[in-house]
């Protein structure tokens, strides 16, 4: 289905569960977005709409709001519509409330508000306290810029290209990848699928994605192989033991206390000024330790590895800006 349509028909719920009478096909035509002027277009499409909702499950209802009125008129009854009474076990809970916290911002959130605020300026009544869009309206958030487009190309199936800065690098490289799912694991999210540069199967934290990700291709033009379990990709993947880098920084006496406690080791920097220590550490990740070193501000200097040393420079510069 469609993203066009998909929006087109939860405008049309939304439409339907808003109201406490029938709505006329030609008032449903002007408070749901997406129907076309032409009568005998409109007619058709609307027409097929009703069958998805009946097919989808939702209990449409066809009457008449007086005696006398000539055009018949459709809605949908919130008590058929709801679910009944659910008993849930705490771990059930949590697995829901989980998910009620994640969905925060979805593609079609504008879907619902629009076809609400047109039957709010045609005048007619919501017929409840609670708008419905609020218990309908699917949500997503996460911190990366990236999930939004790759959820999009994922559900589209099609290709997209982004700059990655892998673990153990400070400069960023062009992927083009045809994504199979986006996933979370450990409160971090992931992008499996075939990465057509190295024409082979890859997983991608999207938190080290740069700069936006763009569509490189059309819809549908993304096949996922058969049997592809992303979740198993990521968890193998994310369990692979990190390779480890060594770095070497001039720190001030008295600072960095967390980097001391994890120091292979610490000496005084005798060839430096005074008042300082050289600290070596290892790491597994330049742009997370980059993030980390440059926390500390003037009280630590990178000298080693040249990589790290301009990772840092580089957001300590950001800051500058």
């Amino acid at each position: 289905m469609s993203k066009r349509k998909t929006e087109r028909l939860l405008g049309l719920v939304v439409c339907l569960l808003s109201t406490g009478r029938y709505l006329t096909a030609d008032q449903i035509r002007q408070a749901v977005p997406g129907y076309p002027e032409q009568d005998d277009l409109f007619k058709r499409m609307f027409e097929r709409d009703k069958e998805d909702l009946r097919d989808l499950g939702v209990p449409l209802e066809t009457g008449l709001n007086h005696p006398f009125d000539d055009d018949p008129g459709y809605r949908v009854r919130q008590q058929a519509y709801e679910l009944p009474e659910l008993r849930l076990e705490a771990d059930e809970a949590a697995v829901l409330g989980l998910a009620a916290r994640v969905w925060q911002r979805a593609e079609l959130a504008g879907a619902a508000a629009g076809a609400l605020l047109k039957l709010r300026a045609a005048g007619m009544d919501e017929g409840n306290e609670q708008p419905v869009a609020q218990a309908i309206e699917p949500r997503l958030g996460t911190p990366e810029p990236a999930f939004g487009p790759l959820w999009e190309a994922v559900r589209d199936r099609r290709p997209v290209t982004f700059s990655y800065r892998a673990a153990g690098r400070s400069e960023a490289q062009r992927r083009e990848l045809e994504p199979w799912g986006v996933v979370n694991r450990h409160g971090r999210w992931y992008v499996a699928g075939r990465d057509r540069g190295r024409d082979g199967t890859r997983v991608f934290r999207l938190g080290r994605i740069a700069g936006p990700v763009k569509f490189c291709g059309p819809p549908g033009s993304v096949t996922v192989p058969d049997g592809a379990d992303v979740r198993e990709l990521v968890r193998n993947w994310d369990s692979a033991p990190a390779r480890e880098h060594s770095a070497v920084l001039r720190v001030r006496s008295g600072a960095g206390v967390g980097l001391r406690r994890h120091a292979v080791s610490v000496c005084a920097d005798e060839a430096g000024p005074p008042g300082w220590d050289l600290v070596t550490i290892r790491f597994a990740d330049v742009g997370s330790f980059a993030d980390y070193a440059a926390r500390l501000g003037p009280d630590a200097v990178v000298l080693d590895p040249p990589d790290l040393r301009e990772a840092v420079i580089a957001r300590l510069k950001g800051v500058l800006a």
